[in-house]
């Protein structure tokens, strides 16, 4: 193989919102993830609803019809 070319391949952690963290290798020496296996309602059973950035309430607020319209 050709020097240089390649990325470095290096100890990763990868840390997700619920504070679980896995050890791995990768080309990236950190990786943030919103759900993994730890936290995932098809692992776990338990529907959880992640909603960080409001995107519920402003779906529903675009899309509800006005009370008095059609």
């Amino acid at each position: 193989m050709k020097d240089g070319v390649h990325p470095t391949y290096e100890a990763c952690v990868i840390t997700c919102t619920c504070g679980a963290k896995y050890h791995t290798r990768s080309t990236k020496s950190s990786i943030h993830v919103e759900i993994c296996a730890s936290c995932h309602p098809f692992f776990t059973g338990q529907q959880r609803m992640v909603d960080t950035a409001g995107r519920v309430e402003k779906f529903r607020k675009k899309y509800t019809k006005p009370a008095g319209k059609k």
